[in-house]
C-alpha cells in the first residue's frame, strides 16, 4: 500500500487540506494519508523544509511526500516531483526541498508539465488541489521506485533552494547562529546544531539581551517559567520557556541572531 504525506500551511479551519484528500482518494483510494502538519506558519516555506526533512526520514522507502507551502501560486514557478534515494517529494519549486537536495544533489527533478496528470481545470490559486495533489495520487497508484518521471515531465538541472543557515566561529572563537522558525510550543529552533556544542563544551547563550548558562537535557531539568536551551528531536538547539512560549516571551523569530560561546570558567 501507497503512503502520501501532506505538509502545508493551510490550517484546519478551512476545507483545503480534505479537499486535497479528496482528490488523492478518488485517484488513488488505497493509498494511506498520514498528515504531517498543516500549521507551518503561513508562506514561510523555510519552516516547512525543516520539518518536512526532519520527519521524512522515519517513514517507509518509497514513501510520496506531497508539500504545498506555496506563496508563488499562479505566478511562473515550476511544479516538481523529485526522486530521492527513499521516495518521492511532489511540490512547487521554492525551495521547499532545498535540505533533501543538499542531501543528495543528483536527486532526479522533474517539471510537471502533463495535463494528464492535473484536474481538468487548474485555478491560478489551487494548484494543491488541481496539480499537486493528483499527481501524487497518480504517481501513488503507478508506484514502481525504478519507474520513469519522464511522462510527468522536462528534468529540472536547477530546482530552486533556498540559503541553509549554518553556523559561523566568528574570530574571537564565539558562534554566530541564527533562529530558523518558531514550532507551535513557541520553542526557538536555531541553526546551532549538536555537532557544534559537541565541541565547545561548558557553553553559555546570548539570544536578544538574555543570557542562558549551559544546556538542560530536557524540559524536566528546569522549573515552570525558566527560559532554557536544550538540544532538540531534530538535532538543533532549542531556545525554550518551560510551560511557557519563547517566541512571544522575548519577541524573537525567524533570523535573530544567537551567540553561543565557552563560559568562561569552563
Amino acid at each position: 500500500m501507497s503512503i502520501i504525506t501532506l505538509t502545508t500551511d493551510f490550517g484546519a479551519s478551512d476545507g483545503y487540506v480534505g479537499t486535497m484528500k479528496g482528490v488523492i482518494l478518488s485517484i488513488a483510494p488505497n493509498v494511506t494519508l498520514v498528515d504531517i502538519t498543516h500549521e507551518v506558519a503561513p508562506q514561510h516555506i523555510r519552516q516547512a523544509a525543516y520539518v518536512l526533512h526532519a520527519a521524512a526520514s522515519y517513514f517507509p522507502h518509497g514513501t510520496i511526500h506531497l508539500a504545498v507551502v506555496d506563496p508563488g501560486v499562479g505566478s511562473r514557478r515550476r511544479a516538481l516531483v523529485v526522486r530521492t534515494s527513499r521516495g518521492f517529494l511532489v511540490g512547487p519549486d521554492n525551495g521547499l526541498f532545498t535540505l533533501f537536495l543538499a542531501d543528495e544533489p543528483d536527486a532526479e527533478c522533474r517539471s510537471i508539465t502533463n495535463p494528464a496528470f492535473m484536474l481538468p481545470r487548474v485555478s491560478a490559486t489551487f494548484h494543491g488541489r488541481d496539480i499537486f495533489a493528483p499527481v501524487a495520487a497518480h504517481l501513488a497508484r503507478r508506484l514502481d521506485f525504478s519507474a520513469e518521471l519522464s511522462e510527468f515531465g522536462p528534468r529540472v538541472s536547477d530546482p530552486e533552494t533556498l540559503a541553509i543557515p549554518k553556523p559561523i566561529q566568528q574570530a574571537d572563537g564565539n558562534w554566530l547562529g541564527q533562529v530558523l522558525f518558531a514550532d507551535h510550543f513557541g520553542n526557538l529552533i536555531t541553526s546551532i546544531t549538536a555537532d557544534v556544542l559537541a565541541n565547545i563544551g561548558s557553553v553559555e547563550i546570548l539570544i536578544g539581551q538574555i543570557l542562558i548558562t549551559g544546556i538542560k537535557r530536557t524540559f524536566a531539568d528546569a522549573a515552570p517559567g525558566e527560559l532554557v536551551a536544550l538540544v532538540g528531536s531534530s538535532g538543533h538547539l532549542e531556545i525554550s520557556i518551560v510551560d511557557g512560549n519563547a517566541a512571544q516571551s522575548l519577541d524573537l523569530g525567524p533570523d535573530s541572531s544567537i551567540i553561543l560561546r565557552k563560559m568562561q570558567d569552563a
